[in-house]
């Protein structure tokens, strides 16, 4: 069994925020997986409701040891992707994400699954325009989605209930070659 963290801040306020892409993905994911017929999921999935930076200690009360933490697919926000791309990834460090710094050190493991969603902007060839500077990227990863950039996302988020479907029939190596070209 799979367990699937959205990472996000709980609260309206954030609800529709950069920074809050993995739990609208794995909210997305939910609403799906309800509307499939009796078919057992294979994964559970979890948007803790403790602030992103802290998500380690709710993610360590249901991920209990490494051999779990194999198991786990970690949704989460990333400035270092454009919006409209996702990857998966395994096993790597926290690129800086608060979120996953949090989760890694509750852990004592890097060894689980990523799936990260570009949020940066880019330019018409495709070049990131990544914000610069911890007040630049603090501004942007709480910023709201603009109504445009939702659409590309909702796009994004019917390939995270792929990537994860695949995951979990497939394996990830299989869903890493798929989704990450």
């Amino acid at each position: 069994m799979y367990i699937v963290i959205g990472l996000g801040n709980p609260g309206d306020e954030y609800a529709r925020t950069r920074h809050n892409t993995g739990r609208m993905a794995a909210d997305f994911l939910q609403t799906v997986e309800a509307r499939l017929p009796q078919k057992k999921p294979g994964f559970r999935i979890f948007t803790p409701s403790t602030f992103m930076n802290v998500t380690g200690k709710a993610v360590a009360k249901v991920v209990k040891n490494k051999k779990t933490a194999e198991k786990l697919i970690v949704i989460y926000d990333d400035l270092d992707l454009p919006l409209g791309v996702m990857k998966i990834s395994y096993n790597r460090g926290s690129g800086g994400h608060r979120g996953l710094e949090s989760i890694i050190k509750a852990l004592k493991t890097e060894a689980f699954i990523r799936i990260r969603i570009g949020t940066s902007p880019a330019t018409p060839s495709g070049k990131l325009k990544k914000p610069k500077g911890e007040k630049a990227v603090e501004k942007h990863i709480l910023s709201d989605f603009k109504k445009p950039e939702m659409e590309k996302l909702k796009k994004v988020f019917k390939s995270v209930v792929t990537a994860v479907e695949t995951i979990k029939d497939s394996g990830l190596s299989t869903a890493m070659t798929e989704f990450n070209k």
